[in-house]
């Protein structure tokens, strides 16, 4: 039973990162371009919601909500004013840019709500779920969070596949140059695909934070890098593969702070990532992309 409850919990850690590595693809996907600033907005998003909810009673529904608005925003407005116009530039321009506006974003933060720790009230009011005559106790937040990942992750596959936008967006994740042609804005499909990333980021923040309830300026590095490892795992640019990549990763941590070691466990799945590259390359769900020279 206690394996049962270790595995729960790591499918509920594992849907956050899921819900993060789905902004990471997309991005990568359709733009070609890897924000690692994506973990920051993760931070500002909860941010958002523990004033909102926390410090001004907003209820929490309205309060994640306004998170999306906000992050929606901060993504367009990095996309636009620092990715746009390294476009056609090399990708280390590009990396360098985001590692720079992932460490303003921490700046910020910390200039304007200091760098100690806050305690996060949890915007999930649903009770623990008890089982097997309450030897098995699911709280709130891990039911919410796995239904949140797998309905999230079924509509934007949807949304990718049978809409208008979601078939330009893969048309210029295809060719962005022939895209223009046929006449689809590419500017427009991007930055929509970094406002769904950033929305996506701000209701990671506030199921992370809800679990794991203190909030810093640092809160979305390491979880922005594992869930960059996540999408990676899967397949990057897979949507299905981000979702998958994300269950593993958090299943293969908890499983590893509980039998193994809480220190090595980060270690022990960037190891399995390792592994998993060198046996296929491109992911578990990922293709492999043919480029003529």
């Amino acid at each position: 039973m206690q394996f049962l409850t270790y595995l729960i919990n790591g499918i509920s850690l594992g849907s956050v990162y899921a819900l993060i590595a789905l902004g990471y693809t997309m991005v990568y996907g359709i733009a070609k371009m890897l924000n690692f600033a994506h973990g920051d907005v993760i931070m500002i998003g909860s941010y958002v919601v523990f004033f909102a909810f926390g410090s001004f009673g907003l209820n929490p529904i309205v309060s994640v909500l306004l998170s999306m608005v906000v992050c929606t925003i901060l993504g367009i407005t990095i996309e636009r004013v620092a990715y746009r116009p390294l476009r056609g530039a090399p990708s280390l321009a590009v990396l360098i840019t985001a590692i720079g506006v992932s460490y303003l974003l921490q700046q910020v933060a910390q200039l304007l709500w200091k760098s100690d720790p806050k305690s996060f009230k949890s915007v999930v009011g649903l009770q623990p779920v008890s089982m097997f005559g309450g030897q098995l106790v699911i709280s709130g937040e891990t039911i919410v969070t796995i239904a949140a990942c797998i309905v999230i992750m079924i509509a934007l596959t949807l949304f990718i596949n049978h809409t208008s936008t979601g078939h330009a967006m893969l048309a210029v994740s295809e060719d962005r140059g022939a895209a223009q042609l046929m006449g689809v804005n590419v500017n427009a499909t991007i930055s929509l695909t970094f406002a769904i990333g950033s929305a996506l980021a701000a209701v990671a923040g506030a199921l992370l934070c809800s679990s794991y309830p203190t909030l810093q300026p640092t809160t979305g590095a390491m979880p922005g890098i594992k869930a960059f490892v996540a999408a990676v795992f899967g397949g990057i640019g897979s949507i299905p593969g981000a979702f998958i990549g994300g269950i593993l990763l958090g299943v293969i941590e908890n499983l590893s702070k509980a039998y193994i070691s809480t220190q090595l466990s980060d270690a022990i799945v960037f190891m399995v990532l390792i592994v998993v590259l060198l046996v296929k390359p491109t992911g578990l769900l990922g293709k492999k992309i043919n480029v003529k020279v």
